[in-house]
């Protein structure tokens, strides 16, 4: 301890060491102190001096330290303090009063040297990654500054050790898992410096879960409320998506977007807005933007936008836009962030088009704005974003040009003057004495027109009333006027580029333009004069407007034809003097600067001179308006030929195109006919499946019961003691026997009146044969068609009346049944059997009527097809497939009723000779039985017999 005192200025009685000499004993007691003590307070001692004596200690320390890291992990206090000193020695966050202003390069160069020396062996870089993973904060904490210190001063160099390091992000990523913030917060930093201009660690961080965490720590900091923590992690996320598509579309796809909605909730009382407020606000604005930057990939950002709107965050920007008391930087940069959410986006350029600002009465958000960009007393800044802003709503928007230009028009203009429109906001910007205004009107009246030339055909309607007394003039001849004034440059130069996108492309503007003789004459003035620098960027304009109405020139005016013009240039101005003063224009510096991004961003109002759309207009005629100049009027002719055969080869394609659609669309239509045809084949196949099994049901019930009549005729044969009842039951046998014969008769009826209707449905057939020959013959077919319509009319009412006489008949029969079921039960009530014949007979009874149930449902089948030949007598085809169909119905319901019928035979034949046994039986057992012959007779004496029995009884 004595030792330390004298490093750290205690009393000595000798001469004090100078720094150096303290730092190089220190050194020495690092390395070769065998005591973990006596290393820990050198170490110590070294922290407390390195940021006084930084290089001292750096250049004799270093190895020392590093060493101290190798060997002595188990200590975390001396590892602390290593750390510490290194980070002493690397960082160039020195204190204030320790910096001096003419060394402050040469600290910036020391702090990259000592960072050189100590990743010169990656293995401290590594080593220092293990450090962090330690959870004692003595060492995570400095070890995460002095990692920090180390990006900061060699990135990429450090960033590269990492990425090969194996899990070497992961590792860092962990850090913002920590419960303790301020670890937390460094480790912020931290990725923000390892995220820098690296695409592969920045996917590597996004998909370490980063999204989710920092947002997790934005909404615990409380979102745009926040502290500075939260601007970082903007900051942090800002690396990880610019210019980084597959972040951007990884950040999408976890719907992350949805989470910043809450960013911009700042709620209904604005006036507190404090300095770190802005600040994160600006920076979520800017997050924003990111994700819609038109120089993203077009398809990633539509479906940003799209996922936007969906979410709600494009409606509340749009209320931070109409709310009142926002900073004005705030303003600014959320109509620009607006602007780019709404950019070439269809759905949400629909839905600015319908926010209202919050006024009485309500008015438009576009007129709300275009107001601030035409009032010389709004910021400038402010101006260019609502220029940029119009521009984006008018990008790809035909619908949003339309209804922008049709507030021009004379019969849409309010004739009360109550409301103002955005197009008398622009004409009066385009004719205002601040030539900032004029600009800013021409430009945003251009990219009404823009690629649509239905448009520009309109605008040429649009009159204006220049003074009182004098009539109106057009909104052309009105510009040209201007132009001819002479007044500023920046003006002029906003009228030029409206009238080259007006002109352009659209002839019947080209006339009305050189329909007035003076326009001409002022250009070539113009292009020919040897003016000052500042007045060669107008030749320039005037040189291309020249070169436009040329270009696009239909040759109605004989005056002013393509021939006449180019003469005209090469007397007056000369073709090599015109080409140098058309290239003025994209030799001009602020060209350049414009044609970079399309959002106008200028140092001062002077520097507005050229807009990012135009700048491609030029670039795309220039070449063509100098190839025109140089062309022989041959060569026009040819061209003009060239054109004609395109214009025909591309209506002839436009009309294919045309039958190409309509036939996809009857493609269309015939598939889903198909299919629901095929849904409806589908729903009757499993009807008719439905239908057989339930056939199938019925035939093993019939079955079934066939069976039980069977047994039941066995039981109650094997009973001696029935012969009265025998004579009974065989007296129903005969008269079901008899029933039987009426309905073989009816059925060979049945046949013979289906062979009818074959004959018919041949007349049928031939009848259609006939009707493709003449138009007289096919009517002769419909009215045969009628006569025999009438006919199977005329044959199924028979078959009703057939019907009726058959059910009196069954009727008849059942009353005398039970007249015998009655007189049964009076002859021998101990004869239990007598009610199972009775049943039995019942039984054939009911199948019989469910035959003339079946019977009925064919007449009513037929009735059901007499309809339908009645409704679709005019297409006979249909009617002979309905006839034929009704035919096959009919042949498979006779050839059940026979089967049916055969059935019943057979059963009938087995009882005869079950009874023809019984009879032989009692025979041998000397019953005296009587014939069949004799049974009328034998019915007189059955009678008695039975009263003498119940006599007896």
């Amino acid at each position: 301890m004595n030792f330390l005192r004298g490093v750290m200025g205690g009393p000595s009685a000798g001469p004090q060491p100078s720094g150096a000499d303290t730092i190089q004993k220190l050194c020495d007691r690092v390395a070769s102190s065998t005591l973990l003590d006596d290393r820990r307070d050198a170490v110590r001692a070294l922290k407390s001096l390195s940021k006084k004596y930084r290089l001292e200690v750096g250049i004799q320390a270093m190895e020392h330290l590093i060493h101290v890291l190798q060997t002595d992990r188990s200590d975390s206090e001396i590892i602390g303090y290593a750390l510490d000193t290194l980070y002493n020695v690397i960082s160039n966050d020195l204190e204030e009063e320790e910096q001096e202003e003419n060394s402050a390069k040469q600290v910036d160069d020391l702090g990259s040297q000592f960072t050189e020396i100590f990743i010169k062996q990656q293995e401290n870089v590594t080593l220092l990654l293990t450090l962090v993973e330690e959870f004692d904060f003595h060492v995570r904490w400095p070890g995460v500054k002095l990692l920090t210190s180390l990006l900061k001063q060699q990135g990429p160099q450090v960033q590269q050790i990492i990425l090969v390091s194996p899990m070497g992000v992961s590792r860092l990523m962990d850090l913002l898992a920590d419960s303790r913030e301020v670890i937390r917060n460094d480790g912020v930093l931290l990725l923000q410096q390892l995220t820098k201009s690296n695409a592969a660690i920045q996917k590597i961080v996004a998909f370490e879960n980063a999204f989710e965490r920092l947002l997790d720590i934005i909404t615990e900091e409380g979102n745009s409320d926040g502290g500075i923590v939260v601007e970082d992690c903007l900051l942090l996320l800002q690396n990880l998506l610019k210019n980084n598509n597959s972040n951007q579309n990884f950040f999408k796809e976890g719907s992350y977007i949805q989470r910043m909605k809450p960013w911009f909730e700042v709620g209904d009382d604005n006036c507190g807005w404090s300095a770190q407020k802005v600040t994160n606000l600006h920076l979520m604005l800017q997050l924003v933007r990111v994700l819609v930057s038109p120089t993203n990939p077009p398809g990633a950002t539509s479906s940003c936008q799209k996922a936007m709107f969906h979410c709600g965050l494009l409606q509340q920007l749009c209320t931070i836009l109409m709310a009142t008391g926002v900073p004005a930087d705030i303003l600014t940069e959320t109509i620009n962030t607006v602007s780019e959410v709404i950019r070439g986006c269809q759905t949400n350029q629909d839905y600015f088009a319908s926010v209202n600002a919050p006024s009485n009465p309500p008015r438009p958000a576009i007129v709300v704005l275009l107001m601030s960009m035409v009032n010389e007393r709004q910021p400038f800044v402010l101006r260019c974003a609502v220029l940029y802003c119009f521009q984006c709503f008018l990008y790809k928007n035909q619908k949003g040009q339309g209804e922008i230009v049709s507030t021009l028009l004379p019969s849409t203009i309010d004739a009360t003057g109550n409301s103002v429109s955005a197009g008398q906001l622009l004409c009066g910007g385009l004719f205002s004495t601040d030539s900032l205004s004029n600009w800013c009107a021409a430009v945003a009246l251009a990219h009404a027109l823009q690629e649509n030339a239905t448009l520009k055909e309109q605008l040429l309607r649009v009159q204006l009333a220049t003074s009182i007394g004098n009539p109106p003039v057009s909104l052309l001849q009105q510009c040209t006027n201007i132009l001819s004034q002479g007044s500023k440059v920046q003006t002029r130069v906003g009228l030029l580029m409206l009238l080259c996108t007006w002109l352009s492309n659209c002839s019947i503007a080209v006339t009305h333009f050189l329909h007035n003789p003076a326009n001409v004459p002022f250009l070539t003035g113009q292009i020919a004069e040897n003016l000052g620098e500042e007045e060669q960027l107008v030749q320039g304009l005037c040189a291309l407007l020249l070169g436009i109405s040329i270009y696009y020139n239909d040759n109605s005016l004989e005056n002013y034809r393509k021939e006449k013009l180019k003469q005209l240039i090469e007397k007056r101005i000369g073709r090599e003097n015109f080409i140098e003063k058309l290239g003025f224009i994209s030799k001009h510096e602020l060209y350049s600067r414009a044609a970079q991004k399309p959002q106008p961003s200028f140092s001062s109002p002077e520097h507005m001179m050229f807009d990012h759309e135009f700048t491609k207009l030029v670039k795309e005629l220039e070449g063509v308006i100098s190839k025109a100049i140089y062309k022989s009027s041959e060569e026009d002719k040819k061209e003009e030929e060239v054109k004609k055969t395109l214009e025909q080869h591309d209506n002839i394609v436009t009309h294919y195109k045309k039958v190409i659609r309509e036939q996809d669309q009857e493609l269309e239509e015939l598939k889903q006919r198909i299919n629901t045809l095929t849904s409806q084949n589908e729903q009757l196949q499993a009807t008719v499946t439905q239908q057989v099994s339930q056939i199938q049901q019925h035939k093993d019930q019939y079955n079934l019961l066939k069976v039980q009549l069977g047994k039941d005729t066995q039981h109650h044969n094997s009973h001696s003691d029935t012969l009265q009842m025998n004579g009974i039951q065989t007296e129903e046998v005969s008269k079901l026997k008899e029933e039987l014969e009426e309905w073989k008769n009816k059925h060979e009826l049945l046949q013979g009146q289906l062979r009818e209707k074959d004959s018919v449905i041949e007349k049928l057939n031939s009848s259609q044969l006939e009707m493709g020959t003449t138009e007289q013959s096919s009517q002769t077919s419909k009215s045969g068609g009628l006569e025999h319509n009438n006919e199977l009319q005329k044959e199924l009412e028979m078959l009703r009346s057939q019907i009726q006489l058959q059910s009196a008949e069954i009727s008849k029969l059942q009353m005398e049944n039970q007249k015998l079921q009655v007189m049964n039960t009076a002859a021998d009530p101990m004869l239990g059997d007598s009610g199972a014949t009775a049943a039995t007979s019942s039984e054939l009874e009911g199948q019989l009527e469910q035959e003339i149930k079946e019977l009925k449902s064919e007449v009513k089948a037929l009735s059901e097809e007499k309809e339908s030949l009645k409704q679709h007598l005019d297409s006979s085809s249909s009617t002979v497939a309905i006839l034929q169909d009704e035919k096959s119905k009919l042949q498979r319901e006779v050839a059940e009723s026979k089967k049916e019928q055969d059935d019943l035979l057979v059963l009938l034949a087995d009882q005869d000779q079950k009874i023809s046994a019984l009879k032989t039986k009692l025979k041998d057992l000397g019953v005296p039985v009587e014939d069949e012959d004799d049974t009328e007779s034998g019915d007189q004496g059955d009678e008695d017999e039975d009263g003498d029995e119940e006599e007896q009884d």
